[in-house]
């Protein structure tokens, strides 16, 4: 057993568990949180867990190591195998348990792993995450040793997808799956709807030998569009390393950035289901807002992080939640996860009841100026002091200052935002504007604003390209 003090309390982030595997993320420690875990669902009365795994190299390892941490604390686990997250969290309705754990290390690099949590129906972030770590420093009650056995979820996941969403067009989709898992569900659940798939990067590789599997990342999304253009395709498809972000190119090769796909998907739900209320995070577009007003909709502008988004969603009744990141959330018709399989799914339907393509879709949204995320590195307790600076010091005329999550300026048309991340040690901006004189001089404004308080940071202007 170890002891609480060999615990590295940096893996214990904001939304997940995250560390170097052999180092911070070793079986060992993966054991101890595992025990730790037991004892939180004691406390909620919950004796059944469901543990799902990537396709990292490490991923079976940490997950024999977390099964006994959870048995020796006496619960029941129910492992599902290789699957992608939104399969995990599915799993957790439909085995009844309400109550999982992903291994997963998402987008970053191979040696990376990390644990996403969800007990009781509600994912663990924050408090609750730290919580945990205070647990592993407690002498594990005596209880009766718990049980595994293994279940299988994902043809069930599928056959309801398929039976929700049968495409009439053979509409023709590149899939890039950047070797993560989703590459084992995404090309077999779009052919099984009636796409004709292309595949790309599709066999899982937990060494990610083309490109990380981030989507976010425009240099990783250059293979797909060139993909998208040569075979003349009508979509193009980017999921990331677990498969609950997604990424679209439409078929003129441009990048559809998730606030985009956000207002597409707002004005079909709306139309469903007028004044519902649709979510997103402090980083997407302004125009996202008015999408959702024009569509007869609520819109509430909240904290980025797919946690906060999905507790919002359940505190709102909201039925469409999403973040500038590619985590999207369905209610309509849906569980309320953020699930990328999902979403593409539904966005092919929508692709195939229309009689435009996907670049005339999109066409039909108001056309901005906007940076990709621009990041600062710093360091840990840094970030959120700059953060607080700024905070007691802004003082901007004629703007709207919005401080959910970190701080965004507002104008009439355009904005700049400055935030922590909540993931790694840098300061994340994002700009948007409807010219881009405007888009360099709101970037200029905010450049000066942090050389106030933090002379050593600065950042490239971006020019647009």
């Amino acid at each position: 057993m170890l002891e609480h003090s060999e615990l590295d309390k940096s893996i214990f982030r904001e939304y997940d568990i995250r560390g170097i595997t052999d180092t911070n993320l070793s079986e060992d420690v993966v054991h101890e949180i595992g025990s730790a875990f037991a004892q939180k669902m004691h406390e909620s009365g919950i004796e059944k867990v469901v543990i799902g795994r990537d396709g990292r190299l490490s991923s079976k390892s940490i997950e024999a190591a977390l099964t006994l941490g959870l048995v020796e604390g006496g619960v029941d686990v129910l492992t599902i195998g290789q699957v992608a997250t939104p399969i995990l969290y599915y799993a957790t309705n439909q085995l009844n348990t309400g109550t999982g754990i992903m291994i997963t290390g998402s987008h970053n690099p191979p040696e990376y792993n990390g644990l996403k949590m969800m007990l009781n129906n509600k994912t663990l972030y924050g408090e609750a995450i730290q919580e945990l770590y205070q647990l592993t420093s407690n002498k594990i009650p005596e209880k009766p040793t718990g049980t595994a056995s293994a279940r299988v979820v994902s043809n069930s996941y599928k056959d309801e997808i398929k039976k929700q969403i049968r495409l009439k067009k053979k509409l023709k989709v590149v899939v890039d799956c950047g070797n993560g898992v989703a590459g084992d569900f995404a090309p077999g659940l779009l052919r099984d709807i009636g796409a004709e798939v292309e595949e790309l990067y599709c066999d899982v590789d937990g060494m990610f030998p083309n490109h990380h599997p981030d989507p976010a990342e425009p240099k990783n999304l250059k293979d797909l569009i060139d993909r998208v253009k040569s075979v003349n395709a009508d979509v193009g498809l980017a999921f990331d390393g677990d498969g609950d972000r997604l990424g679209v190119i439409c078929n003129t090769g441009e990048v559809i950035w998730p606030d985009k796909l956000m207002m597409l998907f707002s004005k079909h739900v709306l139309n469903e289901n007028p004044g519902a209320t649709i979510i997103s995070d402090v980083k997407c577009s302004m125009d996202l807002a008015q999408v959702v007003q024009q569509n007869q909709g609520e819109y509430l502008m909240w904290r980025t992080g797919h946690s906060h988004i999905k507790s919002k969603m359940t505190q709102t009744g909201a039925l469409l939640g999403g973040e500038f990141s590619g985590h999207i959330c369905f209610r309509d018709k849906w569980y309320g996860y953020d699930d990328a399989l999902y979403s593409a799914a539904r966005l092919l339907d929508i692709l195939d009841r229309s009689n435009k393509s996907a670049h005339e879709l999109f066409s039909e949204f108001p056309i901005r100026y906007c940076t990709p995320e621009i990041k600062i590195e710093t360091t840990e307790s840094k970030k959120f002091e700059i953060i607080e600076a700024l905070s007691q010091t802004i003082d901007i005329p004629n703007a709207t200052i919005n401080s959910i999550d970190g701080l965004r300026i507002e104008y009439e048309t355009f904005w700049g935002l400055i935030r922590a991340s909540n993931t790694s040690p840098v300061l994340v901006l994002r700009f948007e504007a409807a010219d881009l004189d405007n888009l360099v001089k709101v970037q200029k404004l905010l450049q000066q604003i942090i050389k106030e308080v933090a002379p050593e940071l600065t950042f490239d202007v971006f020019e647009g390209s």
